[in-house]
């Protein structure tokens, strides 16, 4: 049912659209309101087929980018996880380093009195008549519950169900840091490989029970007479690179490439470099110790790449899973999906073997989106995007008026038109820097003893990000100040 004019001019106030053209359901109508499938993948680096990897086997993500739409050049808020979900969840940017802990949503919004402001986006749909579902890792915590018991959400107003697959490893972190054997890294004392490659079905891993669990819920979701909001948070390729054999089977390690950026990118201060040592601190049976600056031999950077690829193609069976029960539950045809990872990860590029670092590849991740009766399918755009514009992007589509404050854009219109220009710039958060992605630069600012130091990179001739050119171009850094200031919330001094 097509919006009459007097809605349309109502909605416009209100700050979105719903782009009757692109949508093939009615955003007045509650009834008529799409469904939504968020996916959460955690470490995902944009490498899979659909962005171009042909070496990556991801068949069922690339057939969701098929019937949709890949966001080439998405950026995370922060370079790792809690901080990074903090901004997908409220649409906002961080504002003061507290929110830059891993910890912050679990040991803050749990404690906070349900408020006319909604704690997230999921609170804001449930309000607007969705039935909210939860599945594995969605917040910070990868059940959902605060570490200090079981039974505490760590968002309580957002879900009607939180759920989670414990297996034989009882639930929270000993789940998400799993092993086939039934034991987990803490169980094992830290003493545990970072990968490991064990012949069991795919229920052998949580992942694998967490996408059942996921199927069978569709199920039930499907004889409901109000919209759903599903989200499921699978944990692969997180740390540890665990997956069953066959997934393994799918590379000839001889085959597989190393990072063509292995080096500390020159004229690079070692302090905006990370040791790694998530990698090599928490995972104490690895082969070789690498650090910041320091580089492991070539076989054994090949045998983690081998076993993070194995791991992307394990967590990319569970998606498919996924969205074949939609189709064949006939819930495709009304139902947003939205695969999103929530930061990049390096795989020895810059030494680095981690995330925690304000590079190229620790802040660009994935982001594919289908839209029912969208106009484009199986394109790609270009255009400069944030995670935090996925909040105003979804009330946009479903007709619900997002609350004020958020820092996010709608993305309404790369959906319609993915030649439609980006933003200018991107912004990314860890503790005392910035970093800023224009078309062209790199900018990653410093604040320390009262003053700034800067590292800048010209993607258009230095896509790898492997040499530092701000010495010799203080003239670029002074232009890009001001638009560097706008991503500036407040956490840090203004830059003069």
């Amino acid at each position: 049912m097509p919006i009459n004019r007097r809605d349309f001019l109502k909605y416009t106030a209100a700050g979105f659209s719903c782009l009757t053209g692109l949508l093939s359901f009615s955003c007045k109508n509650k009834k008529s309101r799409p469904n939504i499938l968020l996916i959460c993948v955690d470490d995902l680096r944009p490498e899979l087929g659909c962005y171009g990897k042909e070496h990556i086997k991801t068949p069922h993500l690339d057939g969701l980018a098929q019937e949709g739409i890949v966001f080439s050049r998405h950026f995370i808020q922060a370079p790792t996880c809690g901080p990074s979900r903090y901004s997908l969840l409220t649409g906002l940017r961080p504002a003061q380093e507290a929110e830059l802990n891993n910890a912050f949503m679990e040991n803050n919004f749990y404690k906070r009195p349900e408020t006319e402001s909604p704690e997230t986006f999921v609170h804001h749909f449930k309000r607007n008549g969705y039935y909210t579902v939860g599945i594995g890792k969605i917040s910070h915590t990868p059940d959902g519950r605060i570490r200090k018991d079981n039974r505490t959400l760590e968002l309580p107003y957002s879900w009607d169900e939180m759920l989670c697959e414990k297996g034989p490893w009882g639930g929270g972190f000993d789940t998400f840091f799993a092993y086939a054997s039934g034991e987990s890294r803490a169980s094992l004392n830290f003493q545990v490989p970072p990968f490991e490659c064990t012949d069991v079905p795919d229920e052998g891993y949580p992942d694998g029970l967490n996408a059942n669990l996921a199927v069978r819920k569709l199920g039930e979701l499907s004889g409901k007479d109000k919209p759903f909001l599903l989200s499921v948070g699978f944990y692969k390729p997180h740390l540890p690179f665990n997956s069953p054999k066959k997934y393994w089977d799918l590379y000839q390690r001889e085959a597989i490439s190393l990072s063509p950026n292995t080096d500390v990118p020159i004229d690079t201060s070692l302090s905006l470099l990370h040791d790694s040592r998530e990698f090599f601190g928490n995972y104490r049976k690895g082969k070789e110790y690498g650090s910041r600056g320091e580089k492991v031999s070539e076989a054994y950077a090949r045998e983690i790449r081998h076993a993070y690829f194995a791991a992307v193609s394990y967590v990319d069976a569970q998606i498919g899973k996924v969205l074949a029960s939609l189709r064949d539950l006939g819930l495709d045809r009304n139902t947003i999906i939205v695969v999103w990872g929530d930061h990049g990860w390096h795989l020895g590029d810059h030494t680095i073997w981690g995330k925690h670092s304000l590079f190229e590849r620790s802040t660009h991740s994935p982001l594919i989106m289908k839209i029912p009766g969208m106009k484009k399918t199986g394109v790609s755009t270009n255009a400069l995007t944030e995670t935090i514009d996925i909040y105003p992007t979804l009330c946009s589509l479903t007709g619900i008026t997002p609350p004020p404050g958020l820092n996010g854009k709608s993305l309404v219109k790369i959906l319609d038109d993915p030649h439609s220009a980006g933003k200018e710039a991107v912004y990314s958060y860890q503790k005392n820097r910035i970093s800023m992605r224009t078309d062209r630069y790199r900018l990653i600012a410093q604040h320390k003893d009262n003053s700034w130091t800067f590292a800048l990179f010209d993607h258009q001739i230095d896509p790898y990000e492997t040499r530092n050119i701000a010495e010799d171009h203080k003239d670029i850094i002074k232009q890009l100040l001001p638009l560097l200031n706008k991503g500036n919330t407040g956490m840090i001094p203004g830059f003069e």
